[in-house]
């Protein structure tokens, strides 16, 4: 059996990206994490990565390990922590003897700060689409996909036509990891990519794709997620909102709005593809934020 820690740590990536089913780039980004730490700490086998190191480690990551000098960010630092614990647990399934998993803690960030759009702006951003053009008919269906499914820009910018029916609203979209997840498309979202599709004379597979003059028969026509970025920035600007919109911005609505409206924590979760119901509840403030807003509006008017 291969015991250095150079071939575990190969057969650790290896399992990341084909027994998991996790991207490439998790598995070369967890590389990185990984050699960074084993390097920094002069880590030339199991025995060595003691909690001391990591303490070590820690600090320097929070004090010096930035471009300018200073430490990187809390998030930033978590990350290799989280791929050093990812490691130890791989090695704790095989049985091979290493420092427990569970010696490693992660630093608590501080709340994250969520842009949504309200219904009214969410209202203002679809009415400001008068579709003429087949740029104007895809975008008005970009955004109303986002917001009827929640799905991630990535997993749009993935989609293809034949992945939607005409007789059903349900689409299968491929997510974080590869996990498989059916999202629902609302009527109006529906008939937005219906409209768009049926202007389009090309026999690209790709759902969402460019038009511009001048593209060659051999060009990959696919949207890109950073064209689609803009889009939305473009677009957001048009209809007179202020905000700093994303592509993630929509998809922060559409759970706002499902949990604003009443649905359980536990379905939006399975309908935005978290994997922990954690990442759900950072909705849960927000949306407390605007029942205490009702509340305040709404109770005790005979004062």
């Amino acid at each position: 059996m291969k015991t250095t820690l150079s071939s575990l740590k190969a057969d650790f990536l290896e399992n990341l990206e084909i027994g998991q089913g996790r991207s490439g780039k998790t598995a070369h980004n967890y590389d990185y994490y990984l050699t960074r730490f084993f390097t920094h700490q002069k880590v030339g086998s199991l025995e060595d990565i003691t909690t001391d190191r990591i303490r070590t480690f820690r600090r320097w990551l929070n004090q010096e390990a930035g471009e300018d000098g200073k430490g990187v960010m809390l998030a930033t630092s978590n990350y290799y922590f989280i791929a050093l614990r990812q490691f130890l647990k791989y090695l704790a399934k095989r049985d091979i003897e290493a420092l427990s998993p569970d010696k490693i803690e992660l630093a608590k960030l501080p709340e994250r700060d969520i842009d949504v759009l309200y219904p009214e702006e969410m209202d203002q951003l679809l009415a400001s689409f008068h579709p003429k053009t087949i740029e104007d008919f895809r975008d008005f269906a970009l955004v109303s996909l986002l917001f009827s499914t929640g799905i991630r820009i990535s997993e749009a910018a993935k989609l293809n036509r034949d992945d939607i029916r005409e007789a059903h609203s349900e689409i299968t979209v491929r997510g974080k990891g590869n996990k498989i997840r059916v999202v629902f498309l609302s009527q109006a979202a529906r008939d937005a990519i219906a409209a768009y599709t049926s202007k389009r004379g090309d026999v690209d597979g790709a759902l969402f794709i460019r038009h511009k003059k001048g593209i060659g028969a051999q060009d990959d026509l696919r949207l890109t997620t950073r064209t689609m970025q803009r889009v939305i920035k473009k677009r957001a600007q048009a209809a007179g909102i202020t905000k700093d919109i994303t592509p993630h911005t929509l998809r922060h609505s559409f759970a706002t709005d499902l949990l604003s409206n009443g649905a359980d924590i536990r379905h939006v979760q399975q309908l935005l593809g978290h994997s922990s119901i954690t990442t759900t509840q950072i909705y849960t403030h927000i949306t407390d934020t605007q029942l205490r807003n009702i509340h305040e509006q709404y109770h005790n008017l005979r004062e």
